[in-house]
């Protein structure tokens, strides 16, 4: 390459930006497109320009379709700051392959901020007017990022619909040594999800789930990936033991714990937006039981049911409703199911299914319209957040009465009988001594002290074993506490809710049982029976009438029996 001509006097007090992109696609180029090539080449040249100020910038392993780079965005902002004069790329391609930003770029954004810019080996330079060419190249340069593109996409969709998965393994799994296609169970990261999906069948939302692993110190699926050596993508948080609501319900959610592997979950638009978005759930790409399950598959879907994430199957497109999976049939036990009205769609109702089946295997509905249950399930949630506000002490005492002992009772017992126990295997080994004692000076026979001895041994062992079930005990009880806590954390930061939603409800409400309607006297009424997460059924003791609660609407005065119009 020629030495470029230039006044070294105009130039040596400007700086210059040194740009250096490299995608995973031109890695395939060789070492003649590496960073380290690319910036010792700039940096000469820079210098035969007579800029002697540089300040570089870098992208590695992003591809040329999109701007939205750091390196870039770093320099655009150094830009318009007045900090740069000059901008050196390799080649145009290196600026980018979006042939309308790389227009925008060279031909507004750069002179608009009387920017000196260079592509080496396309043999553009701004300072020696417009080159003809380079509208060209940005074209060429798009095609080529567009026909990678298709590339990639038919390689993937060829692999994934071979049953290789496209995605890295959900925490929980990690990859085979062996075979980097196959997933293995990673024990001590499952051990946390079994936990979760444990938890959430136990009554626990999933913002109670989040807070107990924060409180036991578990790492979060980021921190615990970069800690294991596993590439992290996104930023970590600084606290690592900070787990999100969300986080819980993208667990539950992955049904690849089933030992499952889904293909084309996500997809983007275009080569052009590498934004990641949801794909319909007919578009994916199942393959069943590929590795060992974390979660059998009754368990999972269990917990989609109580997550309303599985309506009626029958119907492919069919609605649900944020009650879905949470109500129960009084008699047979059975999901009620979500319908609505041929004639009127604003007539929603659940019913129950077995009622609704072939078999019929329910003798009665157990209709009852989502209008209905959203008012008296509002209504019941605002009076146990207006009677947990006003009467704090007397609703920790109804819970400590639910449970049978009072938590703090049931921590000092099995602390009273740990005690005894550790008492009582400290007194058999002075037992044992003496009795060892005795047969050395021939007091016993030598039977009766293997006798007595295995005896002893004997129980020291079930108490042993007492005292460790005792301990697991008082921690099972301390984290109960502690759930107790955060739930009643989670209805003091609400004063009174105007209206219900899904995330609401799950975070509230364990199962809604509702029995079948009766008439007596013309007067139709439906009793409907609320269990709450952590807390189960809440009722009202006698003295507390609804009548304390002004702020409550009159129409939450009966909730028990519902009249049903």
């Amino acid at each position: 390459m020629r030495k470029p001509q230039t006044n070294s006097l105009l130039t040596e007090h400007k700086t210059a930006a040194i740009y250096c992109r490299l995608s995973r696609d031109d890695e395939l180029d060789g070492e003649s497109n590496s960073i380290s090539n690319q910036k010792k080449i700039l940096l000469k040249v820079a210098e035969e320009y007579g800029y002697t100020q540089t300040k570089v910038y870098i992208d590695d392993g992003i591809s040329g379709g999109t701007f939205d780079r750091p390196g870039f965005r770093a320099m655009e902002k150094d830009i318009i700051d007045g900090e740069i004069d000059a901008v050196f790329v390799k080649d145009m391609s290196r600026l980018g392959r979006n042939y309308l930003q790389c227009g925008y770029y060279t031909e507004h954004f750069f002179p608009d901020n009387d920017i000196h810019f260079v592509a080496v080996n396309d043999g553009v330079d701004s300072n020696k007017g417009e080159n003809e060419l380079t509208p060209v190249k940005n074209i060429f340069n798009e095609w080529y990022i567009r026909d990678t593109s298709l590339k990639i996409r038919a390689s993937h969709r060829i692999k994934g619909n071979s049953g290789e998965p496209l995605s890295k393994p959900p925490y929980g799994y990690k990859k085979d040594s062996e075979n980097s296609k196959h997933w293995l169970i990673d024990d001590t990261a499952a051990d946390v999800v079994k936990r979760i999906f444990k938890m959430y069948l136990d009554g626990k939302g999933t913002e109670q789930i989040a807070g107990i692993l924060q409180n036991d110190n578990i790492l979060t699926p980021n921190a615990y990936a970069k800690e294991m050596g596993y590439k992290v993508s996104g930023i970590l948080s600084e606290n690592k033991y900070l787990w999100r609501s969300s986080t819980v319900s993208k667990i539950l959610a992955q049904q690849e714990y089933c030992g499952d592997i889904i293909n084309f979950k996500t997809y983007s638009k275009s080569y052009k937006n590498k934004k990641r978005r949801p794909n319909e759930k007919e578009n994916w790409v199942i393959f069943e039981n590929v590795n060992e399950p974390i979660i059998d598959r009754e368990t999972f879907d269990r917990v989609q049911q109580k997550r309303g994430k599985i309506h009626n199957k029958k119907r492919k497109n069919a609605e649900h409703n944020m009650f879905s999976g949470l109500l129960v049939c009084s008699d047979c036990g059975g999901l009620l199911h979500f319908h609505f009205n041929q004639g009127n769609r604003d007539i929603q109702y659940f019913n129950c299914s077995n009622n609704n089946s072939r078999n019929r295997t329910c003798p009665t509905t157990h209709y009852i319209r989502t209008d209905y249950l959203e008012e008296i399930v509002l209504a019941d949630i605002n009076r146990l957040i207006a009677f947990t506000n006003q009467y704090k002490d007397e609703f920790i005492r109804m819970l400590e009465q639910n449970n049978g002992l009072t938590f703090q009772n049931k921590l000092k017992s099995a602390e009273y009988e740990i005690e005894q126990l550790t008492k009582r295997n400290e007194e058999i080994d002075r037992l044992f001594s003496a009795i060892y004692e005795d047969k050395i000076n021939g007091n016993i026979s030598e039977d009766r002290f293997l006798k007595m001895s295995a005896g002893y041994e004997s129980e020291q062992a079930e108490n042993r074993s007492k005292i460790s079930a005792l301990s697991e005990k008082i921690k099972s009880d301390a984290k109960e506490i502690d759930t107790t806590k955060m739930f009643l954390e989670i209805v003091e930061k609400t004063t009174h809710l105007e209206k219900l939603t899904t995330d609401i409800v799950r975070e509230f409400i364990d199962k809604i049982v509702v029995h079948h309607r009766k008439e007596e006297n013309g007067v139709t009424t439906q009793k409907v029976e609320i269990y709450y997460n952590v807390i189960g059924k809440f009722e009202l003791p006698p003295v507390y009438e609804l009548a304390n609660f002004s702020s409550i609407a009159e129409a939450e005065s009966s909730l028990a029996e519902k009249i049903i119009a």
